[in-house]
Order: structure tokens, then C-alpha cells, then sequence
């Protein structure tokens, strides 16, 4: 039975490219020939002889193979047909012979251990495979066993013994401890080949009880472990502490210490052993020594050297590695161990033995009828292997006879042979070692000729070089070639042709007369078939003007010149070389059509340049040398603009293009950078000079492009790194011949003027761009979605024309041509445009407005149809006014507001309404001639606010006890007032703060008297209005009681009441005043006077906080009206402001502010809108130029008043009112340190600092707030800022109102948190 092993990787595709037999035919390697003869069957791809395969996934077994017909394929198992079709679990792969066995899905491995074989067959015979072994791998467990711990006496030797598992295929050992770390190994502890550890001896430091052995079985990926084995080292102190226990004095002082060793052999035993190898293995011999001090091996060879090149030493030269052996490697290898105390040595006796390999495997034959072959197989071994041959899978001696056949041992002689002799014959050498397997098979064909190299294939050779022309043939019997030159040539003969074998003829000194048409001619007695091929024989590329030697001197120009000749039909590509190496990386070499200029020359530039010019066919080149010299002292060096270019040369002149050269002027001492080439135009533009193109100075001729109907001059202006040169003097003129023109009209548009007109305009052609005299347009144009015909007409040089009679606003389809007396531009693409616009005519309707809060509404309409806009649609207009307030009944100068709202859009906010008024509004569509009608007024009314504060506070009449005050009421009530709030409070001298005191006032009164206050005390009031929205502004006021000089007159204090009450005349109510004065505590936390600055698409977001310090704040928003959940958004830090970003544009937004941790409390909603509406007003007479001028007289004589009044208050000093008013400042506004930024406390009275805004009053005792315009600023509430490009918020918030004041009895807060960090403790 034949032994298994697969064929080498380098040797599967034979089939039909083959060396054949001196009597055998080649096949050429044309893949369509190959398709088309019929072939006998190739193994191509099997699996290894021995498959050791994972026992967990399917198990392939490779086998492919290729022939004409395509063969089928059969498998054997253990020497017997495989039916695969009976079992379930085993397939085959379409189209080929390989077998997959489903271990996957339930099947078991063990279950097809065996010896498989592939046939794989065809009509002309049988290849086989190898005999393949399946095996699946194994990785059994470790045997339990009880390991006892080693106990060593330092010094002595140890081998602990791994004997792992046996696997397939064997395990790889290594040793490692509890922590997974490899064990240390040197010339006195290592592994062997059998996976024990050996110990040379032992040393202290070996003691440990996680010595593990691990198994890595590499196929099925595990790793298998030993016990841990336990060692433990008794050293000498530790003997000695052991005697003394139980010896005398003099038995201990006995004791020997460690004793040296010479060395003895651990592995392996004896003084001879044998070793048997194979050839081309790894040969490994082992010596491993025990000895005190370690041993050192040495490895030899008797009578014979090492190997070199192929020895090699591993494990600390405890192991001799020899690759690749031979039978020239056997022989007897000694190792030497030695220490200071001795040696030993072992002997080893190889013998190498060797599986059979190939001296000369069979080769495929390709053999005509009638024609005679050998197969030889020839193979050699250690023992000599046997031969024995096989026909198409069986042996030889049982195959069907063939006469043409004959074997003679390890040959076989074919005579004579026939088609029916086609067959693949198997070669088996074999001997104790393995065998070996060769298939090559024998193909009787009878084919007519075939030429396979391409018909009219065209070569192009440089003349006086060889020719070689292709004639690759096939045919069987093998054809004759013959060659002809030209249509009736006759055969070519004599000594000037060359015929190959293969069919080729060689023309050896092709010249320009051997160019032609060559005929090859291939006839056997099948047939006759000829091909054409075609000669061309080039002129060779020569270097006429080579690069010349050169010396230059440092910071130098030279320029090396390499002009070339070639034949006309070849393109030349020409490089550069410095010292056969590329060309530095620098701007100084410049590479130009025929020469290599380097500026600025430096000492590194020296070398050899060579120039080397190549074109498909052949390569020229020359060189020359670079010698760079220092340059001799010079005299200072002048730098100056160049001189101009002269002797200006017009040359090549074409239709559209003319070549320019000139000789450039003295650089004077600065290199040229560049050339500027300009133009005139006598024609169209005499005297008039334009800029043409540029060119490197180093380029003296230039090829420019040229338009028609031009008459032509140029000069050329020289550039270096001074500045520019006087213009060269013209060249001559070139007229160019007229032509139609090139281009067309740009920027065609079609806009109405009128209703009823369409006006159409373009960018004129430029006057050389006409290309010829009688430039004219062609203009047309037709209705759009229309199917009518183009209506033309043909206008002078003009830029517009003017369409009469159109309908109102219809798109049209427009294009421009020019044209003049030689014909018309190119077609002209078409533009869309409109004729002209009317107002629209219908209003929008179905107007409604929903009024959001007190200040903001929001409008909706319907679209009008576009139809009835006529026009491009822009927009909407709202128009909205101010009828009356609903509170006074007045009506006043009606100014209208203007929200326009671009594009389509159906609704709009309308900000910045008065509370408590009645509005009306109208919408008008707008496009781009103007307004539509207005839509039927629409009349909304805006609900109550909060009003504004009292237009003045007048405190008159101070006595002992009373004051009288007297205020005016709100400029804008905004609602209907319900009472008035007065809270006022003592401030003494220690600049404590009173009690406070609350007052409700009936809206109907404008003045009141405070009695029973005391003498000589300053107080503080605080006045606002109500409305049944809620509290209005405030403003505030102080005053002083009188004092009581005769010192009789004093508040009546009765035990347990404090002070005596206050009356006030326009109240019954009584009031007692308590004496206590305390520290004044922080409000209630709270958020207030929310106000937005809104943009397009963020908006930024600003309160007023009082309450605890670093409070968490959050602002929440949603879209008004919305019934979404509110969003989001965490303030960093303790900021009053953040920016919304990434809103939607026109959008209404309801927004809020919170505080973390502080029970949750917020502030109260507000209402804000995002871009894109623009609101615009109505002209009125503050776009007069009589009133501005008016108003700038008023603003001149108010600011004149403001510095006398200032002068004359300076001049004023200090009294004694005024320095308690400097004392007791307005909590509310408390001073700010400069030098930290913190709350400050109140000065004393030597501190003459300014009052606040708030405690400084005109000299009338009154306070007015400013009346609010109609602008539409008022609805960012006071925010006189900007937004960055990033949204955030730049400049300072204006217009606060004043703070609440503190409540009196009813609550121990403070008024702001200000006054609680200037409160006493």
C-alpha cells in the first residue's frame, strides 16, 4: 500500500505547461489554447498526507484538479469506494472534489480516523491524490498523581520530571509559576527536550512551592497543568541549626560546608548513545550536566567540523541545533562538561536516513500521432527506494494493455503512439520512511496549425538595432514555419535573418528599408494558416549640443544646455541627474525645455550632471561637471531695476496663437525673476496697454494665444527683486484674420419696468471680443410653459431691449447671441425672467389676534393666492396704531407701527404694546412694485399692568412731628389704579435702620400728612402705585424733622409702648412706632424683573436676585402657548444672565427663572420673540430735518443749564441736611468696595462721597421718572446692550427698578441682601 504525503507547493500546475521530451510537443501559455485542447486530469490542490485535524469543527479534505473536459471525482476510504451519498453528514463542493464532514451538527471526529484517496477522471484518464491520513488531535488531561515536595541539599542536583500527556500532535512544555510567569532559566537551571527542569545544583534561592509544568496543545487552543511541585533548599546555616539540637560542640564545629562536585550527566545516561534522523529535518542533540560550580558544555565533532552555516546552540549550549541534514551529517558527536573540578563527556551517534526525493520527477507529454515519448521517474532514499507505476490510478501490471507501451523499471517508452494512448500514468517511490507520489500524464493530439500571436501586431524598432518579430505557434504534428516580406515577397533566406524555434524571425541591424509587412506562414499536414505583422524602423534620439564642463564662482548662474534630435513620431521626455541621483528639492534648479539653469550656485552644487532623454523605443544621455569656485573680492555691488528687454521678435504667427522671443536687458547685479508680457490692442484700444502673461526669467521666448479682429503689438517688461523695468519698445503688429465670435453675452436678465413690459439687459461683449467688425445681438425670447414659437430680433451693440405688450407678470424664456459680419457665437443658454410687476390685489384675510400678555399679541392671517400677488412675492406688512387708553379716555397723535414679515409667512408677534389700551391693525401683502389693499381694521385690546411709577414725590412742611407729602400720579397707569403704597423708616445716627412702616393710600388722594414723628429724625420713604395686576415701580424720597431747639418738646415714651403714635390727617388709622432698631435681615429669596434681549436665533435672558448668596440658578422655556414640557438649561456660577441658543426664528417663547435648592421658588413667566420680523415706522415729523434741527437747539441749551447748576452747587459747600443725606445713603443702593468688588459698608460722617441715585433729590424735594417713548427698545425692558457673533451678552443692564424696602413689624427681613451684609451682628 502506498505511503502518504502531499505534493510540494511549487509543484501543482503542470497540466499543459510542461518541458517536454526532445520528441515531445511545447504547449504554449496562451489561456485560450489551453481552453480549447483537450487534457487528461491534474491534481491541482490536496490536503497533507498527514491531516491532523480540530475534533470541534468540520473537517475538509482538499482535493482540486482541472482537465478538458472538466473531470469527476471519487473518493477511496481505508483502501475502499467512499460512498459519500450514503452519509448524511459528508458533501462534496460543486465542481470540484473536495469533501466537507459536518462535525458541527452532530458528528463525531473519531468516527473518520482513516486513509482517504482522490480520483479524479475524465475521458483521456485518472489522477490520484495522495493516500491522506485523518487524524483528530488529542489533548488529554494530566493523570491525577500525589507529588511529594523535594527536599535538596543546596549544592546537590534536582530534575523534576513533567511527563505530560501524550497528545496529537505532542504538546509544547514550559514551566511557569502561581502568577503565570515563566521560571527563570540560566546555564545552571533549564528545560530539556523532554519538558523536565533540570538543576545543575541547587541553590538557596530555588526554594518555592509553585514549580507548575504546562501543556499547550497548539490544535484544539488548551493548555493543560500540573501539580504545583513543592522544593525545598536546606542551606548550611540551616543544617548547622538542625545539628546543634541534637549533637555536641565538637560534632557541630565537624560539619563540612557545601561540597564542590566535578560534573556528571544527567541527560543523557552513559557514555554512548544513538540518534536516528531523517534528511532535510532539524537535528537536536542534548547534553545537561550536574556539577558544583556549574558546568560549561562544549559540543564536537569526530573526525569532522561542525557544519557551518547550518549549526547552531540553544539552552545555554546545553542543546546542538543542525538544520537541514544530510547524509553527509552522520558521524559521532561528542559534548564535553567541565568545571574547575573535572569533566565528562557523551558520545552520540547519528545516522541519517531519508524518505524518498525526487531526482527527476515525470513530466506531462504532449505527443503527436505516430510520434515517440519516456516518462522517467527517478527518485533516491536512505534506503533505496523502490519504484513502481500505476495507469490512470491502477497498477501497471493489471492496467488495460497498450502496445505503444513499454516499462523498463523506472522508466516507460512510448512508440508510435495513438490517440486511444492518452492516459496518466503514477509514479510511487517508496521506502521505510515514506513515499512519494507523482502524476504526469500523456496526450496524443492531433491539431491543424494555430498562430497565436495577434494579427497586423505593429513593431517599432530604432534603426540599426535588432528586430524580433513574433510568430508564437501551435499545432500537432509540430508545424513548419516560413517567413515572407511584403504581399508577393518571396521566402526569406540568407544571413541577414535569424529563425528562431519558437517561430520568431530576428532581423539583427534593422534598417529603414527592412520597414514593411512580414507574413508567417505555419503548415502541417492538418493545414496552413499565415499571419501579418508590421515593421517600423524609428530615426535614433541623439543628443546634438551636450552639457560642457563648467567653473563658476560662488552665489553664481550657470546653466547647463542638453538639444536633442529625435524622430518626429517619438515623444522624448528629458531628467535631470546630479551624481546619478535626483535633483535636490530646490526652488534654484530650473528645468526647462532644453537646458537646467541653477541660481545662486553654492559649494554643495558641485558634482557630475548628466541629462538623459528617453522616448518608448530607446535612451540617450550625457553628463558634465560642475566646479564651483569662490568668487574674488569685488567692489561694493550696486543692485538696480533691469535694464528693459530689447530686439523683440514675432514668429510662428498662426490664426489664434504667435510666438514671442526677446533678449533681456543687463540684470544689473539682481537675477530676473520674471517677465511680464503686455499688449495693445490699435484696432479697438490704440495707446492702451494690457496685461498679457508672465514667464520665468529664465525663459526668453513665449508662445501666446491670440483672439480674432485684433491688431496686435507687445512689449515685455523685465522684474527682479528691485522692481520693474522701463518697458521694452513695441514689437511690430500682427493683425489677426476676423472670425464669428467665440462667446456670447453674460449676465442676461429679464426684469419688467412696467406691467406690461418685459425689459431685457446684458453685459456687452468687450470690443475684442467682437472677433470682427459688425458686432450685433440677436435677442429672443417666448413665454414659459407656453407653446409658442421664439420671437427674435436682431439690436445693434447695445446692452438692453425693451419687450412691449406683455402680460402683467409672466415668466419668459430669454437668450442673448452675438453676431457680426463673419456669422454667430455659439448657441446661447436660456435664462428665466419676468415681465413686470403690479400691485397685488386682494388683502389677506381672516385676521385674527390673540392678545398673549399686557405688552405682546399675536397676529395670524390667511395667504392671499398667488396669483393675485403679481408679482414676487416679499412679504406682509401688519400695520398697527394705538387707538385710546382705556384708563384715561384721551386719545392722542395716532402713530402707526410697521412689522414686516418676509417670504410666506402667516402670523407675527407684535411687541411692545401698552398695557390697557385698544389697538388697531391691518395687513397688507407686499411685492416688489408694493402694497396690496389693506385688510378691514381689526381692534384688539391689551389687558391690565403693573403701572408705572408716581410722576413726582413732594415731602413740604417739615415740623417737630410731621411731614407733608404730596405726589402726583403715574404717567402710565396702565390699568386703573386701586391704591397707593407708602412704607417709610426712621435711620439714626448710627446709621441703624428703623422699624418700617406700610400705609395703604386710596387712589383718589394726592397728598397726605404724617404726625407724631419724632423730632430731629431722618426718614425714609418708599411710594408706589397699584393696579389689580399688581404693585407699580416705586421711587423714593427722604426728610428731615425739624429740630427742637428749646429742648422742651420731646415724644412721649410710656413703659411697654415705645414711642408715641403716629397720626396721619387723611387716615383714622393709628400707628405706634416701636423704639427697638435691629439688625435688618435678607428677604424672602426671590427672582424678579425677568427681561429678554431676543435675536434671530438665541436671545439672552437677565433678572434680579435677592436672597442667600451663591444660589444655583436655572432658566426654564417652552414655546407660548405650547403644551410641551418646559426645557431646561443650568446658569454656571451665580450669574443674572445666560444666552438661549439655537431658537427658532419668528418664534414666540415663554421663559422663567429658577433656583436649586431654595424650596424650588421661580420667577413669574415672560414672553419674548425671535427674528426675522423687522418692525419700521411710519414717517412722522421726527424724520423732518426742521425738527431734528429743532430738537439739537433744545439738547444744546439743556446741556448749557446742566453746567451752570453744577458750578453753582460746587460753590455751595456742605450743610447739615446734606452730611446726614451723605450718612444715611439709600440701603437699598449700597456702595461697592473698588478694590475687591464687594458690598462696602456706609461711610461715617467725615466720608463726603456723593449720594446715590435715590438720596440725592432737586432742590424742590420732587422725583420724576422719565416718560417711556413708543419705541419698540421698550420690549427688551431696559437691556441697553449687544450680542456677540457667539449670542453672548456684551454691555451693561439699565433702567432697574428700585428695590422693595424692607417690611416693618410684620417681618424681620431685610430690604435687599445688601443692607443684611451691612447689618450689625
Amino acid at each position: 500500500m502506498m505511503k502518504k504525503k502531499s505534493i510540494p507547493a511549487s509543484k501543482p500546475f503542470l497540466i499543459l505547461f510542461l518541458c517536454q521530451m526532445i520528441s515531445a510537443l511545447d504547449v504554449p501559455l496562451d489561456s485560450k489554447l489551453l481552453e480549447e485542447l483537450s487534457q487528461p486530469p491534474t491534481i491541482t490542490h490536496q490536503s497533507p498526507k498527514d491531516y491532523i485535524v480540530d475534533p470541534r469543527e468540520n473537517i475538509v479534505i482538499q482535493c482540486e484538479a482541472k482537465g478538458k473536459p472538466p473531470p469527476s471525482f471519487s473518493w477511496t476510504r481505508n483502501g475502499t469506494h467512499f460512498d459519500i451519498d450514503k452519509d448524511a453528514q459528508v458533501t462534496m463542493k460543486p465542481n470540484s472534489g473536495t469533501l466537507v464532514i459536518n462535525i458541527m451538527n452532530g458528528g463525531k471526529a473519531e468516527a473518520y480516523e482513516g486513509v482517504y484517496q482522490c480520483t479524479a477522471r475524465n475521458e483521456r484518464g485518472a489522477a490520484i491524490s495522495n493516500n491522506i491520513v485523518i487524524r483528530p488531535s488529542r489533548s488529554p488531561l494530566w493523570t491525577k498523581e500525589k507529588l511529594e515536595p523535594h527536599q535538596v541539599r543546596e549544592g546537590d542536583s534536582l530534575v523534576l520530571h513533567c511527563r505530560p500527556p501524550v497528545g496529537l500532535p505532542p504538546p509544547i512544555i514550559f514551566w511557569m509559576d502561581n502568577a503565570f510567569q515563566r521560571l527563570p532559566q540560566s546555564e545552571r537551571v533549564s528545560q530539556g527536550l523532554n519538558g523536565d527542569l533540570y538543576f545543575s545544583n541547587v541553590q538557596p534561592e530555588d526554594t518555592r512551592e509553585d514549580y507548575i509544568c504546562y501543556a499547550r496543545f497548539n490544535h484544539t487552543q488548551t493548555i493543560q497543568q500540573k501539580q504545583p511541585i513543592s522544593v525545598k533548599v536546606f542551606s548550611l546555616d540551616s543544617l548547622n541549626d538542625t545539628i546543634a539540637a541534637n549533637l555536641s560542640d565538637t560534632d557541630i564545629y565537624g560539619a563540612k560546608p557545601v561540597t564542590e562536585r566535578q560534573p556528571v550527566l544527567l541527560t543523557p545516561t552513559g557514555s554512548t548513545s544513538t540518534k536516528v534522523e531523517l534528511r532535510g529535518n532539524v537535528l537536536l542533540l542534548e547534553c545537561i550536566a550536574a556539577g558544583l560550580p556549574t558546568p560549561v558544555i562544549r559540543w564536537i565533532k569526530e573526525g569532522g567540523e561542525l557544519p557551518a552555516n547550518r549549526t547552531f546552540f540553544e539552552n545555554f549550549k546545553k542543546t546542538l541545533k543542525i538544520i537541514d541534514v544530510s547524509e553527509a551529517d552522520s558521524g559521532n558527536y561528542k559534548c564535553i562538561a567541565r568545571n574547575t573540578l573535572g569533566s565528562v563527556h557523551h558520545v552520540i551517534s547519528v545516522t541519517v536516513k531519508a524518505a524518498p526525493y525526487w531526482i527527476t520527477a515525470p513530466r506531462n507529454l504532449v505527443l503527436s500521432p505516430g510520434e515517440d515519448g519516456t516518462l522517467i521517474c527517478r527518485a533516491n532514499g536512505n534506503p533505496k527506494p523502490s519504484i513502481s507505476w500505476l495507469a490512470n490510478g491502477v497498477p501497471i501490471a493489471i492496467a488495460p494493455e497498450d502496445p505503444s507501451r513499454k516499462v523498463d523499471g523506472d522508466t516507460i517508452i512510448f512508440s508510435h503512439v495513438q490517440e486511444r494512448s492518452s492516459a496518466v500514468y503514477q509514479c510511487n517511490a517508496s521506502n521505510e520512511y515514506g513515499y512519494l507520489l507523482a502524476n504526469a500524464f500523456v496526450n496524443v493530439l492531433a491539431e491543424p496549425p494555430r498562430i497565436l500571436t495577434p494579427a497586423n501586431k505593429l513593431y517599432q524598432v530604432i534603426a540599426d538595432s535588432p528586430a524580433l518579430l513574433d510568430c508564437a505557434y501551435f499545432g500537432s504534428p509540430k508545424p513548419e514555419i516560413e517567413w515572407f516580406k511584403g504581399v508577393k515577397g518571396s521566402i526569406l533566406r540568407g544571413n541577414e535573418y535569424v529563425f528562431h524555434d519558437n517561430g520568431t524571425l530576428e532581423i539583427p541591424v534593422a534598417q529603414k528599408d527592412s520597414t514593411g509587412t512580414y507574413t508567417c506562414v505555419a503548415r502541417n499536414e492538418l493545414g496552413k494558416i499565415q499571419n501579418e505583422v508590421h515593421l517600423e524602423i524609428k530615426d535614433p534620439t541623439m543628443i546634438i549640443k551636450q552639457p560642457e564642463y563648467k567653473v563658476v564662482q560662488r552665489y553664481g548662474q550657470v546653466s547647463f544646455e542638453c538639444i536633442i534630435k529625435h524622430d518626429s513620431t517619438l515623444l522624448p521626455t528629458v531628467i535631470w541627474l546630479k551624481d546619478n541621483d535626483e535633483l535636490p528639492d530646490d526652488e534654484r534648479f530650473l528645468v526647462g525645455k532644453d537646458n537646467l539653469t541653477i541660481m545662486n550656485v553654492t559649494d554643495k552644487d558641485d558634482g557630475t550632471y548628466t541629462c538623459i532623454v528617453n522616448t518608448t523605443l530607446d535612451s540617450v544621455s550625457a553628463s558634465a561637471v560642475l566646479t564651483v569656485v569662490a568668487a574674488p573680492p569685488t567692489p561694493a555691488i550696486i543692485y538696480a531695476r533691469p535694464n528693459p528687454p530689447f530686439d523683440l521678435e514675432l514668429t510662428g504667427q498662426l490664426e489664434r496663437s504667435i510666438e514671442l522671443s526677446w533678449i533681456p536687458g543687463d540684470e544689473n547685479n539682481s537675477p530676473i525673476t520674471h517677465f511680464v508680457i503686455e499688449y495693445e490692442d490699435g484696432l479697438h484700444e490704440p495707446g492702451v496697454w494690457h496685461y498679457q502673461t508672465e514667464v520665468p526669467g529664465t525663459q526668453t521666448t513665449v508662445q501666446l494665444k491670440l483672439s480674432p479682429y485684433v491688431n496686435y503689438s507687445f512689449r515685455v517688461v523685465a522684474v527682479n527683486k528691485i522692481g520693474r523695468s522701463q518697458p521694452s519698445e513695441p514689437s511690430e503688429q500682427y493683425l489677426t484674420k476676423s472670425a464669428s465670435p467665440d462667446e456670447n453675452p453674460a449676465n442676461v436678465q429679464g426684469i419688467g419696468s412696467e406691467p406690461d413690459n418685459l425689459v431685457i439687459t446684458w453685459e456687452s461683449l468687450k470690443g475684442f471680443q467682437s472677433n470682427g467688425p459688425g458686432l450685433q445681438y440677436k435677442v429672443s425670447w417666448r413665454q414659459k410653459d407656453v407653446d409658442d414659437e421664439w420671437t427674435s430680433v436682431i439690436v445693434a451693440n447695445v446692452s438692453k431691449y425693451i419687450v412691449s405688450g406683455t402680460p402683467t407678470f409672466v415668466p419668459y424664456e430669454i437668450k442673448v447671441q452675438a453676431l457680426n459680419d463673419l456669422g454667430y457665437a455659439p448657441e446661447p443658454s436660456e435664462v428665466i425672467g419676468h415681465s413686470g410687476e403690479d400691485l397685488p390685489m386682494v388683502a389677506p384675510g381672516n385676521v385674527q389676534v390673540h392678545v398673549i400678555n399686557s405688552t405682546l399679541a399675536k397676529v395670524h392671517w390667511d395667504p392671499v393666492p398667488l396669483k393675485t400677488v403679481r408679482g414676487h412675492l416679499q412679504g406682509y406688512k401688519v400695520y398697527y396704531w394705538k387707538v385710546q387708553s382705556l384708563s384715561r379716555r384721551s386719545r392722542r397723535h395716532v402713530e402707526k407701527k410697521i412689522l414686516t414679515f418676509r417670504g410666506n409667512k402667516t402670523f407675527g408677534m407684535l411687541p411692545g404694546l401698552e398695557p390697557y389700551s385698544s389697538y388697531k391693525l391691518n395687513v397688507r401683502v407686499v411685492n416688489g412694485k408694493g402694497e396690496g389693499p389693506a385688510s378691514p381694521d381689526k381692534v384688539f385690546k391689551t389687558p391690565e399692568g403693573v403701572p408705572s411709577s408716581p410722576s413726582y414725590l413732594k415731602i413740604t412742611n417739615p415740623t417737630l412731628d410731621s411731614l407733608t407729602l404730596e405726589w402726583g400720579s403715574p404717567t402710565h397707569p396702565n390699568g386703573v389704579l386701586t391704591s397707593y403704597i407708602l412704607k417709610f423708616q426712621p435711620i439714626n445716627n448710627t446709621h441703624e435702620l428703623g422699624p418700617l412702616v406700610e400705609i395703604r393710600i386710596p387712589a383718589n388722594e394726592s397728598s397726605l400728612i404724617l404726625k407724631n414723628l419724632n423730632y430731629s429724625t431722618r426718614y425714609k420713604f418708599y411710594f408706589n402705585a397699584q393696579t389689580s395686576v399688581g404693585s407699580g415701580s416705586q421711587i423714593t424720597e427722604e426728610a428731615v424733622t425739624i429740630m427742637d431747639e428749646a429742648g422742651i418738646l420731646h415724644p412721649a415714651v410710656v413703659a411697654g409702648k415705645g414711642y408715641s403714635e403716629i397720626l396721619f390727617a387723611t387716615s383714622p388709622v393709628m400707628h405706634t412706632v416701636r423704639p427697638t432698631f435691629y439688625k435688618v435681615q435678607p428677604l424672602y429669596p426671590r427672582i424678579r424683573n425677568v427681561t429678554t434681549a431676543a435675536a434671530e436665533t438665541y436671545a439672552n435672558i437677565s433678572w434680579e436676585y435677592e436672597g442667600p448668596d451663591h444660589a444655583n440658578f436655572y432658566v426654564e422655556y417652552g414655546v407660548a402657548g405650547s403644551k410641551e414640557d418646559w426645557k431646561k438649561e443650568i446658569v454656571n456660577g451665580s450669574r443674572s444672565f445666560f444666552v438661549l441658543k439655537g431658537l427658532t426664528p419668528g418664534t414666540a417663547y415663554k421663559v422663567r427663572v429658577g433656583a436649586e435648592g431654595l424650596s424650588g421658588f421661580r420667577s413669574s413667566e415672560d414672553v419674548f420673540e425671535t427674528g426675522p420680523a423687522m418692525a419700521s415706522r411710519q414717517v412722522d415729523i421726527a424724520t423732518q430735518g426742521w425738527f431734528i434741527g429743532l430738537m439739537c437747539a433744545v439738547a444744546l441749551l439743556i446741556l448749557i443749564l446742566l453746567i451752570v447748576c453744577f458750578i453753582r452747587r460746587n460753590k455751595g459747600g456742605k450743610y447739615p441736611v446734606k452730611e446726614k443725606e451723605d450718612a444715611h445713603a439709600d440701603p437699598e443702593i449700597q456702595p461697592m468696595k473698588e478694590d475687591d468688588g464687594t458690598f462696602g459698608e456706609y461711610s461715617d460722617a467725615e466720608d463726603h462721597k456723593p449720594l446715590k441715585k435715590g438720596s440725592r433729590t432737586p432742590s424742590d424735594r420732587t422725583v420724576k421718572k422719565e416718560d417711556s417713548d413708543d419705541s419698540l427698545v421698550d420690549y427688551g425692558e431696559g437691556v441697553n446692550g449687544q450680542f456677540n457673533e457667539d449670542g453672548s451678552f456684551i454691555g451693561q443692564y439699565s433702567g432697574k427698578k428700585e428695590k422693595e424696602p424692607a417690611e416693618g413689624n410684620e417681618s424681620s427681613e431685610a430690604p435687599s441682601p445688601v443692607n443684611a451684609m451691612n447689618s450689625f451682628v
